[in-house]
């Protein structure tokens, strides 16, 4: 894997991504060559031609980004792929349109290049991501990695592996001081324990992975240090568990790994660093958006009774309370009967306007303001109700912790995971939050407002 924006990318995935860029860019390139009737090399070079290119195919990637066609590696359907890549390409037209409307005709793409450079396109690159699926990936090879324990972040990442072969990692199986014959999941049981230096001198794995189930056993140090020594990776089940799913697991976490980590944030600097561009986004986001501000404040305030803003009480950094501010989306007293509970699928006490406001997520607009009162980043964990997160610190192990920085308006959590409205999801929220945390960097706030970008067009997660 390839670390990007502090997030592990498998590199097949970035391989697959500049290759789909020079096949489109040469593409248009051809096409340049079979429609123009002036000389394709004097449009190229001397008439802003591979520019104009540029953003066709800057256009493109995005159009199959926002399809998650480099998150879903599997070819499910080859009609279904095919029509995806026209409605991707489909967009690249209206981007053109887009150009022509502001007038910019210097970045435009003559008709007919763009026209043939999409058909041959929409040829091309479904059968190139079929045969780099099917030959390319099995080509590239994978890392071979054996298990030594069979913890329950064990087996979730076996799991994932088998699901995910463009990680490029492929279990060769489990040591473990099971019963001989034992089946596991996802995976061949190998041996015990005590006969790990054969196993290994028999397969010769890539990494071993350490994640026993009980700490009580024995952990065969000095077989692992020689392993170790002779070239094997070897790192802890946390660690891969961290880089494969971008959150960190908080059921074998010890408070130890946390004190004594070297890596664990967040930078006082980065903090520093981020609350200054913060408050700069916030601004100009405020001044651009005050229109549409205006304007959904009319339509609550024509559609419903009662105050345009709702006001409520959140958790801060270092537990101090601060007053936020969103767009009304329920009715007046909403809560009078049932007392603080969480939103839920088609909740009764969401307007009509409301609704829309959520799905898309104007509703939050105005937390821009609590950006700007200091209270708020663009980016952390999102703030909770003081009665709610007193519930969770008893019942979840590690969630005072994620207020040792500035809530966000969004967050690594809302963009990795469902809306939730159970422990359940409370807890898989709070491993990205520490993951976040640990990982605080401008790089990797970039990713996650640029990717908020697509969760709010795409509507998901809203409730």
């Amino acid at each position: 894997m390839i670390r990007l924006f502090r997030v592990f990318v498998p590199t097949s995935v970035v391989a697959l991504l500049l290759s789909e860029v020079i096949l489109i860019y040469t593409c248009f390139v051809a096409a340049a060559f079979i429609v123009l009737d002036v000389d394709p090399q004097v449009f190229l070079l001397y008439d802003n031609g591979l520019a104009r290119i540029a953003i066709a195919v800057v256009g493109i990637v995005f159009g199959i980004y926002f399809h998650d066609l480099y998150t879903n590696f599997r070819i499910k359907s080859r009609m279904l792929l095919f029509q995806q890549m026209g409605v991707v390409l489909g967009a690249a037209f209206l981007i053109q349109a887009l150009l022509v409307y502001l007038r910019l005709r210097e970045l435009i793409l003559p008709t007919w290049l763009m026209i043939v450079g999409s058909a041959l396109a929409l040829v091309f690159l479904p059968t190139w991501r079929i045969f780099y699926s099917t030959v390319v990936l099995k080509a590239m090879g994978s890392e071979q990695v054996m298990f030594l324990g069979t913890s329950r972040i064990v087996l979730e990442i076996a799991a994932y592996f088998a699901e995910h072969p463009e990680t490029g990692l492929r279990t060769v199986g489990f040591v473990d001081n099971l019963e001989p014959g034992a089946e596991i999941p996802g995976g061949e049981f190998l041996g015990e324990i005590r006969e790990l230096r054969d196993i290994v001198t028999r397969l010769k794995p890539d990494r071993i992975v350490v994640g026993m189930a009980e700490r009580r056993e024995r952990l065969p140090v000095n077989e692992l240090l020689e392993m170790r020594l002779s070239g094997i990776h070897i790192e802890d089940a946390l660690t891969t568990y961290e880089a494969t799913f971008g959150r960190i697991s908080t059921r074998d976490l010890r408070p130890s790994q946390l004190i004594f980590s070297t890596e664990l944030g967040p930078h006082q600097t980065r903090v520093m660093l981020q609350s200054v561009y913060s408050m700069a986004i916030a601004l100009i986001g405020a001044v651009l958006a005050l229109p549409i501000m205006i304007l959904v404040a009319l339509a609550v305030r024509v559609t419903s009774r009662g105050p345009v803003l709702y006001r409520q009480e959140r958790v801060g950094k270092d537990d101090v309370p601060f007053t936020l501010y969103k767009f009304r989306s329920m009715f007046v007293d909403a809560e009078a009967e049932s007392g603080a509970v969480w939103a839920k699928k088609d909740d009764p006490r969401v307007t009509p306007v409301g609704g829309f406001l959520r799905k898309v997520r104007l509703d939050e607009l105005p937390q821009l303001f609590n950006v700007l009162k200091g209270d708020m980043s663009m980016v952390g964990p999102r703030p909770e109700r003081p009665v709610f997160v007193k519930e969770l610190e008893k019942q979840i192990p590690y969630y005072r912790q994620r207020h040792c920085v500035k809530p966000g308006i969004t967050g690594w959590a809302q963009i990795n995971h469902k809306y939730g409205d159970d422990i359940e999801d409370t807890i898989v929220k709070l491993e990205y939050d520490l993951y976040y945390i640990k990982n605080l960097a401008p790089a990797l706030d970039a990713f996650i407002m640029f990717h908020t970008a697509k969760v709010m067009l795409l509507s998901r997660g809203s409730r």
